[in-house]
C-alpha cells in the first residue's frame, strides 16, 4: 500500500532531472573548467609548464616570444597552472563540455601576434587557434 501512495505522489511532481543536452544546469560557483591564457600578460616564465602534473602544457620558446600548446585531453583541470602564474595570465573558465572525436580537436594553441617593426607600437589582440566549435 505504501508503494502506491508514493507512486501517486510522484506522478503529480515535476521531474528533478534535466533533459541534457537540451537543458543544461548552471555551472556551480568555483567550477574549474577550461584554462585560458592572456598572451598580453604572459611573461613566458614557464612555471605553468613546470608545475602541470599531467604535462598538458607545451611551451615553445622563452620569455615574451613564448607560445603555448595546451592538450585538454591530458588536462586534469586542477588549476595548478593558475596558481603558479606570477602575473595572473591564466584563468579558468566555466566551460566544461570539451568532448571531441579526434585527438587533434583536444588541443589549443596560444600564439603571440606577429607585428612588423613599424607597427610594434600598435596593440593587437591575442591570437588563438583552436579546434573547438
Amino acid at each position: 500500500m505504501a508503494m502506491e501512495v508514493e507512486l501517486l505522489k510522484s506522478m503529480t511532481k515535476k521531474p528533478i532531472t534535466l533533459r541534457y543536452p537540451f537543458e543544461k544546469a548552471k555551472p556551480v560557483e568555483g567550477l574549474r573548467g577550461r584554462p585560458i591564457w592572456d598572451m598580453e600578460k604572459c611573461i613566458g616564465c614557464g612555471l605553468c609548464q613546470r608545475d602541470c602534473p599531467t604535462k598538458a602544457i607545451e611551451m615553445m620558446g622563452r620569455g615574451r616570444q613564448a607560445e603555448f600548446r595546451i592538450y585538454y585531453d591530458r588536462c586534469a583541470f586542477c588549476a595548478q597552472c593558475v596558481e603558479s602564474c606570477p602575473v595572473g595570465a591564466i584563468t579558468m573558465t566555466k566551460e566544461y563540455e570539451l568532448a571531441a572525436f579526434e585527438h587533434e580537436q583536444m588541443r589549443q594553441e596560444y600564439r603571440r601576434p606577429r607585428t612588423s617593426p613599424s607597427k610594434r607600437s600598435e596593440s593587437k589582440p591575442e591570437s588563438q587557434t583552436s579546434t573547438f566549435a
